[in-house]
């Protein structure tokens, strides 16, 4: 953590927002790992669960209704971990769509971005590595071909990077 004084506040910022990537960002490295989120809370939560089944199984004959109870709520806090960090992804995918839509309104003319309308969110979120000068012929292309985001994000020519990305 990094602490920046902006006048009368002081914010601490983690070096990732702060220190650009070491190599340009591209198709190959742009999958962001959180590390808090996939290498300690889903690891924890997943031990819990499996460490709760194996505390019932040694203890069920005392602690019947408890350690199904126990059981139940160790899923249900796994489940929690998933379900919050989905909700921010959709979310962060719905603000995505937006600003790609906004976009592409500066880049075609507006009747060809009626025509750009059935991009689904998917593709949308792929287009956000487009540069301003592919992204429409992309676009286009992704509609007539019905492309993937995997395809979208391996056919970017000049990629764009995205690093303030959940």
């Amino acid at each position: 953590m990094i602490s920046v004084n902006l006048g009368t506040t002081t914010k601490s910022l983690h070096e990732s927002e702060i220190l650009p990537m070491s190599t340009p960002q591209n198709y190959k490295n742009h999958t962001r790992w959180d590390p808090e989120y996939h290498f300690f809370i889903v690891p924890v939560f997943l031990l819990n669960i499996i460490a709760t089944i194996w505390w019932y199984c040694r203890h069920y004959h005392q602690h019947l209704h408890i350690g199904i109870w126990l059981i139940v709520l160790s899923v249900a806090l796994f489940l929690l971990a998933f379900k919050a960090r989905s909700y921010a992804l959709v979310v962060q995918d719905r603000v995505i769509r937006l600003e790609e839509k906004l976009r592409l309104a500066t880049v075609v003319s507006p009747s060809e971005l009626i025509e750009l309308e059935s991009l689904t969110i998917r593709q949308y979120v792929a287009l956000r590595f487009a540069s301003n000068a592919e992204l429409p012929d992309l676009a286009r292309r992704a509609i007539r071909e019905k492309l993937s985001e995997k395809q979208i994000k391996e056919a970017i020519v000049s990629w764009r990077a995205d690093n303030d990305r959940a």
